[in-house]
C-alpha cells in the first residue's frame, strides 16, 4: 500500500516561483526553482540561474511544471565562452527532460506588442501568438535549432491579465469577469500555454 501510494503522487514544479509558488493542478508535491536565496519555506526549493544551466531535476521527475511571468525574461540567444548559445530553446529542453510522460507544461506571459511585453526593462524575450509553434506538433520548427523535445497542444489562449490561473473556473464566472472587464476595456495583455509532454513511457 505505501508503494502504490508513493509511486501515485503527482509532483509539481514552478519556475521563477520566489518565495510564493503557484501549484495549478493540485500536485501532492511542490517544488520551486529560482536564482535568489530562499529559507525557511514550506515546499522544497531549489536555487539555479536556469536561464543558463540545467534544471537541477532527474529526468521524467515532474507530472507539471508551471512558468508564471518567466519566460520572457529568458534571452534567445547569448554568447557564452565565445559561443553561441539559445537559452530559451534550452530552457525549453529542460522542461520537457524533466516533464514525465503526459506531463502538462503551463506558462503565462506577456504578449508582443502589449505594452506589458516591453514595460519592465528585464523582459528580452517576446513572445507572439505564434511563437508556439516551434515546441509544438505538428510544426516543432525549433528542431532546427536545436529542440529535442515534442509537445502537443492542450491550449494556447490569450487573456487578461486578470483572469490569469482562473481558467479553469466555472463558465458563468468567466463570462460574468469577461463582461465586467471588458466595460472598463482592459485588453487581453497575456497569452497561456498549456502542452502536453509526449515521450515514450519507461
Amino acid at each position: 500500500m505505501m508503494n502504490k501510494t508513493k509511486q501515485n503522487k503527482t509532483k509539481h514544479l514552478d519556475v521563477g516561483c520566489g518565495s510564493q509558488p503557484r501549484n495549478p493542478f493540485n500536485c501532492n508535491e511542490l517544488h520551486g526553482v529560482d536564482i535568489v536565496d530562499n529559507k525557511g519555506l514550506n515546499f522544497s526549493y531549489k536555487k539555479a540561474n536556469v536561464v543558463l544551466e540545467p534544471l537541477p531535476y532527474a529526468d521524467s521527475y515532474f507530472n507539471s511544471i508551471s512558468a508564471y511571468d518567466f519566460i520572457e525574461h529568458i534571452p534567445r540567444f547569448a554568447i557564452v565562452n565565445n559561443k553561441t548559445v539559445f537559452p530559451f530553446i534550452d530552457f525549453m529542453n529542460e522542461v520537457y527532460r524533466v516533464l514525465r510522460p503526459g506531463g502538462v507544461f503551463y506558462a503565462v506571459t506577456p504578449l508582443y506588442p502589449r505594452i506589458e511585453a516591453f514595460t519592465d526593462p528585464t523582459h528580452v524575450n517576446f513572445i507572439t501568438k505564434k511563437t508556439h509553434t516551434y515546441f509544438t506538433l505538428p510544426n516543432l520548427a525549433g528542431s532546427i535549432y536545436g529542440f529535442n523535445g515534442k509537445f502537443k497542444i492542450i491550449q494556447v489562449k490569450k487573456v487578461k491579465a486578470s483572469q490569469i490561473g482562473k481558467e479553469d473556473s466555472p463558465w458563468i464566472i468567466r463570462v460574468l469577469k469577461d463582461v465586467i472587464y471588458s466595460i472598463i476595456y482592459i485588453k487581453k495583455s497575456h497569452i497561456v500555454w498549456k502542452f502536453e509532454a509526449i515521450k515514450d513511457h519507461k
